[in-house]
């Protein structure tokens, strides 16, 4: 079991009598409600507000979407495919649990259907069906505790993405498969073997040439919001811990967290 680090979390109400009312996360607030009119991947849609809106908290296969040389990722289309069937002609209603508009002007929010059979929380269903990961941002940690649960019983069934290899977890202790996913969102597992404090950044290192192996790095802002959550990282030194972020390479393959929820401690 990795330790707790997320808010409480409630779920759905069983009785839905107003979308406004759905308060299925303590620390979310009601937003605007809207009909969704067209949909561009598994977690972007727009209202027929003008309103763009990005699913927060999960990230969904990429595709194009205009992009030049961009190659989709596997299951893309059936991400899409999924929350079409969702949410495509229904009425959504946004909940913020922080931060609520990116740079480009798009709602990041949770949402939720007034599905035929009762509310539908559209991060949930698209993580228990195996179409999405968790994907968090340090000003956005709301509701993390049950996206997780979700994430993990779509894991646990073998859906969608964690039957193909594009998104299997890797091993922390393979530092050359890391770097051939250099600019990829991955998973990584393994057990960290020295955990130090230099120069105001943390790092993991889950091997014992620095210079080649695979490392986590904890800059200034993320230090201190887990000092502010008590999470010691220097207690993860011999600890086998899962991180999620993007690779990159400095020294070997890396991962820059920024928030404690990035890491779950599994023994």
């Amino acid at each position: 079991m990795f330790r707790p680090l997320f808010v409480t979390v409630f779920g759905l109400a069983a009785a839905f009598s107003a979308p406004a009312l759905a308060q299925f996360c303590d620390a979310l607030t009601p937003g605007p409600t809207g009909t969704v009119v067209s949909i561009s991947d598994g977690d972007t849609f727009d209202l027929d507000t003008g309103l763009t809106v990005r699913l927060v908290g999960i990230q969904a296969p990429k595709l194009p979407l205009g992009r030049p040389d961009f190659e989709s990722w596997p299951l893309g289309d059936e991400a899409r495919t999924k929350i079409t069937g969702l949410a495509l002609g229904e009425t959504a209603t946004l909940f913020y649990g922080g931060e609520s508009r990116d740079r480009h002007g798009r709602a990041l929010a949770h949402v939720v259907i007034a599905g035929e059979e009762g509310p539908v929380w559209v991060q949930g269903e698209m993580l228990r069906s195996g179409l999405a990961r968790v994907y968090s941002f340090p000003d956005n940690r709301a509701c993390l505790s049950e996206l997780y649960a979700a994430e993990r019983a779509g894991r646990a069934d073998r859906r969608g993405i964690w039957r193909d290899p594009f998104y299997a977890i890797r091993d922390g202790a393979n530092p050359q498969d890391l770097l051939e996913r250099i600019g990829q969102y991955e998973l990584v597992e393994g057990r960290v073997l020295n955990a130090d404090l230099v120069g105001g950044r943390a790092y993991l290192n889950f091997g014992r040439y620095w210079k080649e192996d695979f490392t986590v790095v904890i800059e200034g802002a993320g230090l201190r919001l887990f000092e502010r959550e008590g999470f010691d990282i220097l207690g993860l030194e011999n600890r086998v811990i899962r991180v999620r972020g993007w690779i990159d390479s400095h020294d070997g393959p890396r991962v820059l967290v920024t928030h404690p929820e990035q890491i779950e401690i599994l023994g």
